[in-house]
């Protein structure tokens, strides 16, 4: 298996092992990257996921053989699957209504840094090399860095790379807010897996509910997030953890929440 699929307690691990095409990805790794969403999306058990790669690199981009047929046919990605949720967030409305955190390393090109757009806490060794070469290929980014890199960067800096197919190093997508934490090459797991237990560890109604309000506020307007924001609250503070929250902070434990 060049995606493997694997559970740690709350946490969904889906890791890119195809280290010898430097993680290139075909259209089967797509297809289970998807289906990898679908499953963190739909299990109860599951409070967050985690992507990263075997290698020295995540990714040198698409293996561009293998997509004829698709994007030069304006198809777009091949989601055809009831299982699957697009991780390029392109092809359907669909959403992993769970947090995504992603670990990177050395070339984190195309796919790499695109989906990464769509994840919620991203962890980079100081050696990773971000890029969108495809301008210098003949065409231009379509797994939706046009939609979302000038948002996160602002616009000139998007285009500066966008438009010229440069690379972005870590520290400098560290000092614009592409990721929050920087590790020694080879630390990008260990720090991607503390975030990970961080966020399993909090209550996962709570944690779903904030995701929800912050990407309704980003994708639809701040208006559409205040209209839902206080009758999920209500729904959240009538739950179970609620009351274990309450519970602990009278103890002075750690709350031990059951997503109920």
């Amino acid at each position: 298996m060049t995606i493997n699929i694997k559970k740690d307690g709350h946490i969904l691990l889906i890791e890119v092992n195809r280290p010898e095409k430097y993680n290139a990805m075909n259209q089967e790794m797509y297809h289970q990257i998807a289906r990898g969403y679908f499953k963190l999306d739909q299990d109860e058990d599951l409070r967050v996921g985690l992507v990263y790669a075997v290698g020295p690199h995540f990714t040198s981009g698409l293996e561009l053989t293998d997509w004829a047929g698709t994007f030069d046919a304006g198809k777009g990605f091949p989601l055809i699957e009831d299982d699957e949720i697009d991780p390029f967030y392109m092809m359907s409305e669909a959403r992993c209504r769970k947090p995504v955190v992603f670990a990177v390393q050395g070339y984190c090109y195309t796919w790499g840094f695109e989906m990464m757009l769509n994840t919620d806490i991203r962890i980079a060794a100081t050696d990773t090399r971000f890029g969108m070469l495809e301008v210098r290929r003949g065409f231009f980014p379509a797994g939706g860095a046009t939609l979302r890199l000038p948002k996160e960067i602002g616009w000139a800096n998007a285009q500066r790379y966008m438009l010229t197919g440069d690379e972005m190093s870590a520290q400098e997508a560290y000092r614009m807010g592409l990721v929050q934490h920087l590790t020694e090459p080879g630390g990008q797991f260990d720090k991607a897996m503390e975030m990970a237990r961080s966020v399993a560890n909090a209550a996962p109604l709570g944690v779903r509910g904030a995701l929800r309000s912050c990407r309704t506020a980003a994708l639809q307007g701040e208006s559409a997030a205040k209209a839902l924001l206080f009758q999920d609250v209500a729904e959240v503070m009538k739950s179970e953890d609620m009351l274990e929250g309450l519970r602990s902070f009278v103890e002075r434990r750690a709350a031990v929440f059951q997503g109920k």
